[in-house]
């Protein structure tokens, strides 16, 4: 018993914090493959916690995949990468490595549910009231106090509350975007941006992404002739290469975007955690020209159906986008607002992150590892430093749509590249998101992919031939 033994800190979430450990000591593999764990009691009684807190660890280990249950038996550590996964067979579940949501067995529902009560309790019917303006005050002071852990120095009166980040975009577009004003995005990017952009009949303008962030010579090229409005980034593990800028393209983006007079839309998504990279600030703190206009979502790091996020707004901007959330929806839903507020306000909400951040990285760096052995030698994979997307290449001539359909046959569910790119001219991309999957389910995904790869590269080889002999008119 002597490995469980850690000093479990006060007021903190005990449960996450006991399965932190566990699956630490299971992937150091100082927990064996298959070796059991000790009954629920002994364990409860050992920590000294109530028998529910360690039935909420072992059932979160189960979910996420690092134990399994025999019943009448008890529960044992999983084996990660010494089993080999078969290929599903029909009537098993398929998995899916395209969902970008987080796995329900991170949520906070118990505290969630407490904070939800206290905002019943203490805001009364007032809370069911339409909110005209930019949004909850206490719950703007306390996403300001974050955002300073952040290194963004803001004030309450340039934070607007919104449901997502894709309303956030949307009402920058609605407040900012007129027709044919030109739009730069990353070269590939999120669709349902660009989906934004088009709605509202702007002419987009694609820019490739290096490894080290948005190519600048190219840009610079493109700013020469074209004045754009805005420039749609995501600095930090982009969706969906994984991609994150060098500190020195945010702050030469920056100066760009004063010399030439355009905004930047930063969209951050999961820049909380630093994975393994060297700089994860957001861009908006590196913004000494207030040429940047900041939407966050809590949806990967918090509950994505909770529909909330932020938008900082330069002063000058402010009324444009006040008027648009407006005409939108009016407001955010004033229930999820005060709940957020007081699950920020007496729930420790660094430490909540903290755990989620374990959570990640641990699943980012498992994947990456069996990436790298299982894929890489066949496939081409984007060079990333953390986040919760990989993005992959097949050999020139394949199509991915070809390849996805045929994985998701074989029981893996993958994005192709068509969603992420405005003009696609060779679609040979896919995406694998690790956020939803639990690890055994990456172990047998990814196994799955490299076991019927080669069978795809020779069934779809005719395909590619047929494709370069056809004749076009």
């Amino acid at each position: 018993m002597r490995k469980y033994n850690f000093e479990l800190k006060k007021d903190k979430s005990k449960y996450l914090q006991i399965y932190n450990h566990i699956m630490d000591l299971i992937l150091k593999k100082e927990i064996q493959a298959n070796e059991k764990l000790p009954p629920i009691r002994k364990l409860a009684k050992y920590m000294g916690v109530n028998n529910t807190t360690v039935v909420k660890s072992y059932e979160l280990l189960e979910k996420e995949g690092y134990v399994y249950k025999t019943v009448g038996s008890g529960t044992f550590a999983s084996s990660l990468s010494n089993e080999k996964p078969n290929t599903v067979t029909e009537g098993e579940d398929i998995i899916h490595l395209d969902n970008g949501n987080p796995s329900t067995g991170i949520f906070p529902i118990e505290d969630f549910k407490s904070a939800v009560n206290m905002a019943l309790t203490h805001d009364g019917s007032s809370i069911f009231e339409y909110d005209e303006g930019l949004g909850s005050e206490d719950l703007r002071g306390k996403i300001v106090e974050y955002l300073k852990t952040r290194n963004i120095d803001t004030e309450k009166e340039n934070i607007q509350i919104i449901s997502g980040a894709q309303q956030g975009i949307d009402i920058v577009c609605k407040g900012l975007i007129n027709y044919s004003d030109v739009v730069f995005v990353e070269e590939p990017t999120y669709n349902g941006a660009i989906e934004v952009f088009k709605s509202r009949g702007a002419k987009i303008i694609s820019i490739p992404m290096l490894d080290d962030g948005i190519d600048i010579g190219i840009l610079k090229l493109k700013l020469e002739k074209i004045k754009p409005k805005l420039i749609y980034t995501m600095p930090n593990f982009q969706n969906p290469t994984g991609i994150s800028y060098s500190t020195y393209k945010k702050k030469k983006l920056i100066e760009l975007a004063e010399e030439y007079g355009f905004y930047i839309i930063e969209d951050d998504f999961i820049s909380d955690f630093a994975f393994n990279s060297l700089d994860n600030n957001p861009l908006k703190s590196y913004d000494d020209k207030n040429r940047v206009i900041y939407i966050k979502s809590f949806s990967k790091i918090l509950m994505p159906g909770l529909r909330i996020g932020v938008v900082e707004i330069p002063n000058e901007l402010l009324q444009k986008v006040l008027w648009a959330k407006y005409s939108s929806d009016i407001s955010t839903p004033g229930l999820i607002q005060r709940s957020m507020y007081y699950y920020m306000e007496n729930f420790d909400w660094d430490e909540y992150l903290k755990n989620i951040e374990n959570i990640y990285t641990q699943k980012y760096n498992f994947a990456q590892s069996l990436i790298k052995e299982k894929l890489s030698s066949k496939l081409n994979v984007r060079n990333s430093n953390g986040g919760i997307n990989f993005f992959l290449e097949l050999p020139r001539g394949y199509l991915s749509r070809d390849f996805t359909e045929f994985m998701r046959k074989k029981g893996v569910s993958m994005l192709p590249g068509t969603y992420f790119f405005d003009n696609l001219v060779d679609d040979r991309y896919f995406r694998i998101n690790i956020a939803r999957a639990s690890i055994q389910e990456l172990e047998k995904g990814i196994s799955i992919i490299s076991e019927n790869l080669d069978e795809f590269l020779k069934e779809y080889k005719n395909k590619i031939n047929l494709r370069s002999n056809r004749l076009f008119y």
